[in-house]
């Protein structure tokens, strides 16, 4: 039997990159997912027509997750669709590096409103559709986190963020049988890398050199355990941040 028969799980930012490939693996083990995406319709409507192609359950909701009232609309198209929720994703992010002296209150807001408020709120909104079965919660942090690397003082900020919001909210919401972790990737091909020009060349090379498995990581490296921390096999575990990074640190 497949590991999540009859959930509905509900992931942000899935068009693209790691979230594609978590909404891809939790319908490959049986739950309905809710492509979310903000602009990139077309990547989210072919990945939901590929997750029905592999007879799958998806929907595409288009919404702005650092803005409640999207987030509202979200959860509620998805309560239409499926009845129910079981699984939160929060993927949903955006990272932008700049030196000290080019840092703006743009520049913070921009990251801190999707990459930490967008979490709050959605979780928030979970805990109202979760059944009284409870809910599990998954977090998308980032090694940059613990790393702290040289031009990312806002975006390593917004995702130690992320790292102390899921142990506060474990223990928060434990009570009501809702589990919250985080997942810590580092560095992993996607869209995003390859638009910021780091996916290959010198750059590439000098990264690998420091990462302990020799290379970086790709989308299905970090799905997997997004799979495991939604299913029972988890059911015990809570306030945790599972580090995705090749044994980068």
């Amino acid at each position: 039997m497949s590991k999540l028969n009859d959930k509905v799980a509900i992931v942000t930012g899935a068009s693209k990159g790691i979230g594609a490939s978590i909404a891809r693996h939790l319908a490959d083990e049986g739950a309905a997912v809710v492509v979310n995406y903000a602009s990139s319709k077309e990547s989210a409507d072919h990945l939901v027509a590929e997750i029905i192609r592999r007879g799958g359950k998806a929907i595409t909701v288009q919404a702005n997750v650092a803005k409640q009232a999207d987030i509202e609309r979200l959860f509620s198209e998805a309560k239409r669709a499926f009845g129910r929720l079981d699984i939160l994703v929060n993927n949903a992010g955006i990272y932008e590096s700049s030196p000290l002296e080019g840092v703006t209150e743009e520049h913070f807001h921009k990251q801190f409103d999707l990459n930490v408020l967008g979490p709050l709120l959605a979780t928030k909104e979970a805990i109202k559709h979760f059944g009284p079965a409870g809910g599990s919660v998954i977090n998308i942090s980032s090694i940059a986190s613990t790393l702290t690397p040289a031009n990312f003082s806002v975006y390593s900020a917004t995702k130690a963020a992320v790292d102390a919001v899921t142990r506060s909210l474990a223990k928060e919401l434990g009570p009501r049988n809702i589990r919250v972790n985080a997942i810590s990737p580092g560095v992993v091909e996607t869209e995003g890398l390859h638009a910021a020009g780091m996916a290959e060349g010198d750059f590439r090379k000098q990264l690998e050199a420091q990462i302990p498995l020799g290379r970086i990581g790709q989308t299905e490296d970090v799905a997997p355990a997004a799979v495991f921390l939604a299913s029972e096999e988890a059911a015990w575990i809570t306030g945790e941040t599972l580090r995705v990074a090749g044994g980068l640190r």
